[in-house]
């Protein structure tokens, strides 16, 4: 499968971002211009289509050229979960791409990294493992899962690891890349981040 034409890359800025005093984390500033736009510019070329996941200020998120979807309310600010489902649901190609929109250095080869993972295991999710465990907000999905998300979350599940661990995930490695998950939390954070880019 080519992921130019087979999958929908997702973007998760729909959180509440507490610790960043509640301001829309993807709309921060690195570098002169908003998280959001550095995903943008990495994942955009190599999927199908890019969608952004936020709950708040759709309006400034489309001006970055992208579909833009929210939450079931229902499931408003319910965790990256309920962003992951609003783009299975979203989707029009077989699988879902998924990233955070705080970490700005997706690799060129993301795409087709954690696709390799998935066909070389024969699995039907990946994930991506980096700096010693687990990074579940970094997965590739089959669009079939919907379903399956909707029912754990409906009856008050959570946890991205739990949920994706059920499906055995193949691991995508990135022991190569470990700025990839530097993310964004604090402004303690993303003053580290502003440092490292410099």
């Amino acid at each position: 499968m080519n992921p130019r034409t087979g999958v929908t890359g997702v973007l998760l800025a729909g959180g509440r971002a507490e610790r960043m005093g509640g301001r829309d984390k993807g709309l921060l500033p690195l570098a002169g211009e908003p998280l959001i736009a550095h995903g943008v510019r990495r994942l955009r070329p190599q999927v199908a289509e890019l969608l952004i996941s936020a709950n708040r200020n759709h309006d400034v998120y489309r001006t970055h050229g992208c579909r833009v979807i929210g939450d079931d309310p229902s499931l408003r600010f319910r965790g990256p979960l309920a962003g992951v489902l609003a783009a299975l649901r979203a989707a029009e190609t077989p699988y879902v791409l998924t990233a955070p929109c705080d970490s700005p250095w997706l690799p060129a080869d993301y795409a087709q990294r954690m696709l390799a993972a998935l066909e070389r295991e024969q699995t039907t999710i990946s994930v991506a493992y980096g700096e010693g465990c687990w990074q579940p907000v970094f997965a590739l999905l089959p669009v079939t899962l919907r379903d399956d998300l909707a029912a754990w979350l409906a009856v008050g599940e959570g946890g991205v690891g739990r949920w994706l661990r059920r499906h055995r995930p193949a691991r995508a490695e990135f022991a190569d890349r470990p700025m990839l998950f530097r993310n964004v939390n604090t402004p303690e954070e993303l003053a580290l981040l502003e440092a490292a880019w410099r």
